[in-house]
């Protein structure tokens, strides 16, 4: 049995109501759904990482610090994202590569 208002102007302002937080829940269901698209949206449209990073200096002036792998857990925050050509380049100009990656050897170059 419903505990529900026996008088007529009870009924109609309790049916106001709900119909008012019907569209409230509704209102919220589409938001939620726009920002779960424009998240699905987002992971599949991000970029790929770099598969090579150069680690900058300091300053502007520094000279390069290391090369990393793109997903090296160990890179600093100046970092950019370079080809492989300026990877293997970087390396045999004398840029350390990550001891924790190992660029160098991914990059084929000989263990001296």
């Amino acid at each position: 049995m419903t505990s529900l208002p026996p008088d007529l102007q009870r009924l109609r302002t309790l049916e106001t109501w709900l119909a008012y937080t019907l569209d409230e829940v509704r209102a919220a269901i589409a938001a939620a759904e726009q920002r779960e698209r424009e998240e699905q949206r987002g992971k599949r449209d991000r970029p790929r990482p770099p598969d090579w990073l150069l680690e900058l200096g300091l300053n502007r002036d520094s000279p390069p610090v290391q090369v990393h792998q793109g997903d090296c857990w160990n890179q600093g925050k100046r970092t950019r994202g370079i080809s492989l050509d300026e990877a293997r380049r970087a390396i045999s100009e004398g840029v350390k590569p990550c001891s924790a990656c190992r660029p160098d050897s991914a990059l084929g170059f000989l263990e001296s």
